[in-house]
């Protein structure tokens, strides 16, 4: 007999069929109930004028500017930080960073002597308790993936991706290192920005069928400043042609919170070089040309996937129901006080990205360089193709935008710092913010600017600083670049401006700097005379954690038949003491640390040797220190280094329950003879 179900199935099948040809409009409307898809492609460190359509006349960016005339280009968003990680989270959750106290990059700038505020409190992960707009599409029925630099320190599937490959990246050619090694398939030769790529376009084709989420947080353009091969060639010869351009290369600018150098001091500082001069004044580099051939390769190849996605959306005849967002997470790597500024081109380019002319500052500073970036929207449909708005946007917008572009429900409680634009994309009235905020209540890790906080209002924004209190007011309609600070001749607006952001600050609980007293500042390591005889210079680049306040820590002449002696002691309620380690080192070659450690008589300590590189965090040893290993009172402890390296953060450190030091006689790293 026939089987009676595959009949019944059959005859559905023809009469749905039936259905399709006789009413086309029916088909037609099953296949519009479907929501559109969603492509967020989101650069890292990608300045508001390094994009061809922006104004770069050095990078060339086909795809983005094709996207530009296609979709709706923004000409004054904002990320809602000058650093990457709350600018990240503030994109997934609709808040803004003082809102989620997610306020710096995860890892977080060290405290310097010569500041005078301790960091705000923050904290070091995406908050568990935040819905981010990946778990709120997930709850509608989309597949989400995640590829990238995720970097808000949580496992992206623990909000809302399905899948992802994420991590940080040492090389953007084969191998990448750390988590992509095994989660990213490549092989020699490479390219990081084009594999991520491949990953992307697999999810698309896999999840064609169904709506889905793709965010693509491309590593690019971040150091390591590595352009694809054939790419920089190609811009080794656009720059020969065009030559030499006037004015400086770079230039030197100070903190803002502080009175200017004078021109003597900045003629000291380019003479000598000293990198303890710029980070201790707080003065940097800033790069004013667009002729770096690195960055220049990064940049052609992040457009490059953007087309590879696009014409992937046309092959599977999705392109039209695809809602693609094309952003930067802060501005251009343009400056820092870390280099010096010499003749090496391929030093330079590895080290300086780009400039962010006509814009001032950078990644790191609360001027335009640091927190406009490119915004194109591309909606297909609905919004009114090559239009440019100079509406005011920030990175809180996106959660409630899509919502509102996919007809779902807003979920103002969540995103509740954003406000939807998608009335704007349409040509629509839009009256957007009536003021954009920013909080940074910690030192800058670029330019090492002084913690503060800015707002915009119309064409006005204000800069605040938190260590002396200064204040600045630029007019953005009529001086761009910020070089007119025009606070004194308008005390109204000035007032008025500072105390809508005071007034913010109370309103988001924003977390503020605390001024550093004797008790406060954190006891460090005595650094003696007898300590820098005998480390001259520092070579190891040694610094110290955890450092007890009794028991006499520090050097001691004599100790135990030795001279020099560190004695280490943890502080109260701690059973460590830290060293952390920093020693550059030939690739090529091979090293091992030597240590001499002792240990009281009676007592003992565990030591531990750790690589404490990102990524590669493992014990290369541990040995007990006591009178049975070391009866004399003093061990000689050799360990072998890990190769092709060229630095190595170690992390050596004395475990033990009592409140009594543990000695060091000697800490050395030194090349092993092949």
């Amino acid at each position: 007999m026939r089987n009676p179900i595959k009949k019944i199935l059959r005859g559905a099948a023809t009469a749905l069929f039936a259905i399709q040809i006789l009413c086309p409009q029916t088909a037609m409307a099953k296949a519009e109930t479907r929501k559109p898809n969603i492509i967020f492609f989101l650069v890292d460190d990608l300045g508001w004028p390094d994009v061809g359509c922006y104004g770069s006349s050095f990078y060339e960016t086909p795809a983005i500017d094709q996207m530009a005339k296609d979709g709706v280009k923004f000409d004054n968003a904002y990320a809602t930080c000058h650093v990457c990680s709350p600018s990240r989270a503030s994109i997934l959750t609709g808040k803004y960073p003082a809102r989620t106290d997610l306020t710096e990059w995860i890892g977080g700038k060290k405290e310097q002597d010569h500041e005078k505020l301790h960091s705000a409190k923050r904290v070091k992960a995406l908050p568990e308790g935040e819905i981010t707009i990946a778990e709120t599409l997930r709850s509608h029925g989309y597949a989400t993936a995640n590829y990238g630099k995720a970097h808000v320190a949580r496992d992206p599937k623990t909000y809302g991706f399905e899948e992802e490959i994420t991590g940080w990246v040492k090389s953007f050619y084969y191998p990448f290192g750390n988590a992509y090694d095994k989660t990213l398939p490549a092989k020699e030769g490479d390219y990081f920005t084009d594999k991520l790529t491949d990953a992307a376009l697999d999810f698309i084709e896999r999840k064609k069928d169904q709506p889905f989420f793709v965010h693509l947080e491309h590593f690019a353009v971040h150091d390591p400043i590595e352009g694809r091969k054939d790419l920089v060639e190609k811009y080794k010869k656009k720059l020969a042609k065009m030559g030499s351009s006037a004015g400086p290369d770079y230039i030197l600018e100070g903190n803002p919170d502080e009175a200017a150098p004078s021109e003597a001091s900045l003629a000291e500082m380019k003479k000598n070089q000293r990198s303890d001069d710029f980070i201790n004044t707080r003065v940097g580099w800033v790069k004013q040309k667009q002729d770096n051939v690195e960055f220049a390769g990064m940049v052609g190849a992040m457009d490059e996937s953007l087309a590879r996605i696009r014409a992937k959306l046309e092959e599977l005849n999705i392109a039209d129901n695809t809602i693609i967002i094309f952003t930067s997470d802060n501005g251009g790597m343009s400056a820092t006080n870390r280099f010096q500024i010499n003749n090496n081109r391929v030093q330079m380019d590895h080290r300086f990205s780009s400039s962010m002319l006509p814009l001032r500052g950078g990644k790191g500073w609360m001027y335009e360089g640091g927190i406009r970036v490119p915004l194109i929207v591309y909606w297909p449909g609905h919004n009114k193709a090559g239009m440019v708005t100079d509406v005011p946007v920030t990175g809180t917008d996106f959660y409630p935008t899509l919502l509102e572009m996919l007809d779902l429900p807003l979920m103002p409680q969540q995103h509740k710092d954003g406000i939807s634009f998608a009335p704007l994309l349409k040509g629509k009235p839009f009256n957007g913010h009536d003021a954009i905020y920013w909080h940074f209540p910690h030192y800058s890790n670029h330019g090492n600017q002084s913690p503060g906080g800015a707002i915009r209002v119309g064409h006005y924004k204000l800069l605040d600083y938190f260590e002396n209190g200064t204040v600045q007011l630029f007019d953005l309609e009529n001086d761009l670049g910020e070089q007119r600070d025009i606070s004194r001749e308008n005390p109204e607006i000035t007032q008025k401006l500072l105390k809508m952001l005071q007034d913010w600050r109370q309103q988001t609980d924003a977390k503020m700097p605390q001024i550093k007293t004797p008790e406060s500042v954190r006891k460090k390591f005595p650094v003696t005379a007898a300590f820098k005889k005998k480390f001259p210079g520092n070579p190891l680049r040694m610094s110290t954690s955890s450092c007890g306040k009794k028991g006499n820590p520090g050097f001691r002449d004599e100790y135990n038949g030795r001279e020099n002696v560190i004695a280490s002691i943890p502080k109260e309620g701690s059973r460590n003491f830290n060293f952390t380690m920093v020693k550059r080192m030939d690739p090529k070659k091979k090293y091992k640390l030597l240590l001499e450690v002792g240990h009281g008589k009676g007592h003992s300590w565990t030591l531990i040797v750790g690589d404490n590189s990102k990524g590669n965090r493992k014990r290369l040893l541990t040995e007990e220190i006591s009178d049975k290993t070391a009866p004399d009172g003093w061990k000689t402890v050799e360990v072998d280094l890990p190769d092709g390296r060229s630095s190595i953060p170690l992390q050596l450190t004395s475990y033990y329950d009592g409140k009594v030091p543990a000695y060091w006689s000697h800490i050395e790293i030194v090349e092993v003879e092949e």
